[in-house]
């Protein structure tokens, strides 16, 4: 663990402040779950809390046999970082934070299909910086376990010349709806 220097006290409700450096830099925003561990020396550890952590095996075996079936790369992600990846390289993308494009499909819980998409290709950021994946064509869907966001699925190509349908949009919707039903399970 790195100590931070900060300091904070407990006020008469139990609650203690996050300081917003903190937050920003943990991507921890307003009504995120955190899990509360207790190790033997007695530190108190908050670690933010992701449902789709738990379905991460599941979700690689589901993005495989999409990722085959396609001939396209998926990545299937929590609110945070890409779980699982198959058809493209996992150095690239597993446990990358999200990018802003995925994020906006994450905050407009809408499915967005997009085919010679430019410059708005990043999906994932690498060490701070946003990374350029040269993408040809894409498509995300948010996934919504009873209502909430927990994660997105994104099918993708950098193939020259590939586009994506509504085949692809429908596909997309169908694994993150599934997802969704695994999590409200």
């Amino acid at each position: 663990m790195k100590a931070t220097g900060i300091v904070r006290r407990i006020d008469d409700l139990g609650r203690v402040v996050i300081p917003k450096e903190i937050r920003r830099t943990m991507r921890i925003r307003e009504g995120d779950p955190l899990e509360i561990f207790v190790d033997h020396e007695g530190e108190v550890v908050l670690k933010k809390y992701s449902p789709m952590t738990a379905l991460s095996d599941f979700a690689a075996e589901y993005a495989a046999s999409l990722s085959q079936a396609l001939n396209t790369t998926v990545l299937i992600t929590d609110r945070d970082e890409v779980i699982a990846v198959s058809g493209g390289s996992r150095r690239t993308y597993l446990h990358r934070p999200v990018g802003p494009l995925v994020e906006k499909v994450m905050n407009d819980r809408r499915v967005l299909l997009k085919n010679r998409p430019g410059g708005e290709t990043t999906l994932t950021e690498g060490n701070g910086e946003a990374e350029e994946t040269g993408l040809s064509c894409y498509c995300a869907a948010p996934i919504l376990p009873g209502g909430d966001v927990a994660g997105s699925v994104v099918i993708c190509s950098a193939e020259p010349g590939r586009t994506m349908g509504e085949v692809e949009k429908k596909l997309a919707e169908t694994a993150a709806s599934f997802l969704a039903r695994q999590l409200e399970q």
